[in-house]
């Protein structure tokens, strides 16, 4: 009888610890002082005023306000995110948008 094989590849079990990563970056990011529960607001042009008012009273970025609050709003639509509702995702990136506008980089 031959016995099946699985293949794992590069993957191997990871401690808790170093799987939640992107959750704490998003819970305690040193950069920006977010508002609390921010991303889970249903509302795309307060999400983007709320990003764009904490990267510009931040001393902490090493950006522009415009690039750090684009970069943790991609950050957490990419993976601090990571099991983000289809309603969600739509609103995060309606945020993009509007964040845009809000710098005036149409």
């Amino acid at each position: 009888m031959a016995r099946k094989t699985t293949k794992r590849g590069s993957r191997t079990k990871r401690s808790t610890k170093t799987q939640r990563w992107s959750g704490a970056v998003t819970a305690r990011s040193n950069a920006l002082d977010l508002d609390r529960q921010v991303f889970t607001w249903k509302d795309p042009r307060r999400i983007a005023a709320s990003l764009k008012r904490s990267a510009e009273r931040s001393k902490r970025r090493k950006s522009s306000p415009y690039q750090s609050a684009m970069s943790m709003l991609n950050f957490y639509i990419n993976r601090g995110g990571k099991n983000l509702g289809a309603a969600q995702r739509r609103v995060l990136e309606r945020a993009k948008s509007e964040l845009r506008k809000k710098f005036g980089r149409l």
